[in-house]
């Protein structure tokens, strides 16, 4: 009798989905589906108690991060529709590179060694003049790209022509992007006049506001270059659509001096005369910011992006980026255009801006590696505004992340993971790529792109561009 009861209990409890496989005679839970499961590495989380976890794993469902923790918990309570095993890697939240010109790659080393104005004047603006079309935009944003989610990138803000181009090629890279097209006194590819350039902004947010990973802006060139009139208007669009406004602010010498002498005061100064300063406003380079000028950038919320390796070719100066963090002004990494860098891998952005600031500084200790991996990461987040989506690996947020080799030769051996990020890694060392849940780059490949036929279009561009520098 007692054996009946028994075994009616077992398979009650069977048909109830408690069948007897564990300890006590207990199934273990069911496992909760993921889409994703990246296990094996060292993750980096730059959360808030900066978690390095050692043999962690990254669950994901859609475009979210559901759980980071130690791949062994987490492959017990997760099951994958996918697993990307990163035993000996390195997996750390995408990097975001804060400013950028992405179609100028095509201009990549066109003329170098130059001062600024004459790099300008006799290279840049007539070649952009003669060849900046849509077409020009939408491949040049492609290879830029290309060399983004290839080197570790998975967000970029952006400044350019035909900047609908640029989001077009953006979105179908799979790649997140802050873009806004550049508004500027003068006749420009695609705007004649500021007016027409605020007109078609308004059209570009309108049709991108509300994109996964598309995100609108108003860019206004920079002060010296607009109008007091066009820069209330500017921050009037980014107002009524809650948009961020990027903008060049104190980037040379020259723009210093042409400010004082046009408006009797700085870049920050006139900005704030005209009350267009507010959190969402991003100053790139700011590179002859005065303390004055940091004290009404901390009071206002204003954010800034350091831009190392262009402000030191074209020898434009050093921001005072470590005053900047200092006061707690969001200061983002970028890279500027491959026209001034000459390439777009922030993986160099992060070593030359701990070099720099050393050798400035006259001091070792300056901007130890931990916080330069900050500010390619959860500081360009916060500097973008983004820092409630993108930034660090923490459950909720949005599922950008990369994958780095470290079994190279100038990858072993590893003693402290931010130091082997900022001194001893490379872009190409980048194997993996997320973007928003999504698989964009396996083991180098990128699967949302065709390398071959991005690299055919630029090299054609290449032969249009030398034909019309010789018509100077």
């Amino acid at each position: 009798m007692l054996r009946t009861k028994t075994a009616r209990a077992v398979i009650l409890w069977s048909l109830c989905g408690f069948a007897s496989s564990g300890p006590g005679g207990f199934s273990t839970p069911p496992r909760e589906r993921v889409d994703l499961l990246v296990s094996g590495a060292t993750v980096v989380t730059m959360d808030a108690s900066r978690r390095v976890i050692e043999a962690g794993a990254v669950a994901i469902r859609g475009e979210r991060i559901v759980a980071v923790g130690k791949a062994s918990e987490l492959s017990d309570q997760y099951q994958a529709a996918r697993e990307i095993t990163a035993i000996g890697k390195i997996v750390l939240p995408g990097l975001i590179n804060t400013h950028n010109h992405a179609a100028m790659v095509l201009f990549r080393g066109i003329a170098d060694d130059l001062a600024l104005m004459e790099w300008l004047q006799k290279f840049i603006f007539p070649a952009e003049a003669r060849n900046v079309t849509a077409d020009f935009v939408e491949a040049g944003t492609a290879l830029a790209c290309l060399e983004m989610i290839q080197s570790g990138t998975t967000t970029y803000a952006d400044m350019y022509y035909f900047e609908d181009q640029v989001a077009q090629a953006t979105d179908r890279a799979g790649m997140r992007g802050v873009l806004g097209e550049t508004i500027i006194e003068f006749p420009a590819p695609d705007n004649k006049t500021p007016q027409d350039a605020v007109t078609y902004t308004e059209k570009f947010i309108q049709r991108w506001k509300g994109s996964a990973r598309i995100i609108p802006a108003v860019a206004p060139h920079a002060p010296y270059t607009n109008s007091g009139e066009i820069l209330k208007a500017c921050k009037a669009l980014a107002d009524k659509y809650r948009v961020p406004m990027i903008i060049h602010v104190s980037e040379t010498q020259d723009e210093v001096s042409q400010m004082q002498q046009k408006y009797g005061m700085t870049s920050t100064g006139w900005l704030r005369k005209l009350d267009v300063l507010t959190a969402g406003v991003v100053f790139n380079h700011g590179v002859w910011l005065t303390e004055e000028d940091l004290a009404i950038i901390k009071d206002w919320g204003v954010s800034v992006t350091h831009n190392p390796e262009s402000n030191m070719k074209l020898a434009s100066g050093t921001a005072p980026v470590v005053r900047m963090l200092a006061l707690g002004i969001p200061v983002g990494l970028g890279t500027d255009g491959a026209a001034s860098n000459n390439d777009l891998d922030m993986f160099e952005a992060m070593r030359s801006a701990a070099m720099l600031h050393k050798l400035v500084s006259m001091n070792p200790t300056t901007l130890p590696a931990e916080k330069v991996v900050e500010m390619a990461t959860l500081g360009g987040a916060r500097a973008l505004g983004l820092q409630g989506e993108i930034g660090s690996l923490e459950v909720g947020k949005r599922a950008d992340l990369i994958v780095v080799e470290t079994d190279l030769a100038h990858a072993v051996p590893l003693y402290n993971v931010y130091s082997h990020l900022v001194y001893s890694l490379k872009g190409a060392d980048v194997k993996t790529s997320i973007i928003n849940g999504k698989l964009v780059m396996s083991e180098g490949r990128v699967l949302t792109l065709d390398e071959k036929r991005i690299k055919q279009k630029a090299r054609e561009y290449q032969q249009r561009i030398l034909s019309s520098l010789k018509k100077n």
